[in-house]
């Protein structure tokens, strides 16, 4: 269960706005840890089931590598232009390898949703396409934090 935001209840997202949003943006950043502390950060596609946020990844990258040998992670996902119409999501806890590792398509009953619902968001295609060379990382959130800068009501705007 992922801890209850405390800071920026004004602003929070509702469970419901947050998968919402979730669900139709595409792209999230990813932040991993190197063996020396310092944190690396890189853009992913993704999908939200609601639960977990599943990640596809590069497996000779070096996010990849990272994760191997320390699975803390945290993604942001945000939109927004100006000040007042800033909100995002960010979500930390361990990523978890599913799957055959590079993903070739073997079947694997944990994948089906998910690859479903990536196909469908980022390909427009009702199958995944497997390149031999991704994996894919799930994300059960220990920690989710929301922002949506909107409910303030303009306060912000020029």
């Amino acid at each position: 269960m992922a801890a209850v935001q405390r800071r920026g209840r004004r602003i929070m997202m509702t469970d419901g706005e947050r998968d919402a949003f979730l669900a139709e943006q595409r792209t999230c950043r990813v932040a991993t840890v190197a063996p020396d502390g310092h944190p690396h950060v890189g853009a992913l596609w993704y999908a939200w089931d609601g639960t977990s946020l599943w990640l596809y990844s590069i497996t000779r990258s070096l996010r990849w590598s990272q994760l191997r040998k320390d699975p803390r992670i945290a993604v942001v996902v945000d939109a927004g232009e100006s000040y007042g119409e800033l909100r995002g999501v960010e979500l930390r806890g361990k990523a978890v390898p599913i799957g055959e590792s590079p993903r070739t398509g073997e079947p694997c009953p944990e994948l089906e949703a998910p690859e479903r619902q990536f196909a469908r968001k980022n390909f427009g295609l009702e199958e995944m396409p497997h390149d031999g060379r991704h994996a894919w990382l799930r994300l059960t959130p220990e920690a989710i934090v929301s922002w949506d800068f909107r409910k303030l009501g303009g306060a912000f705007d020029a």
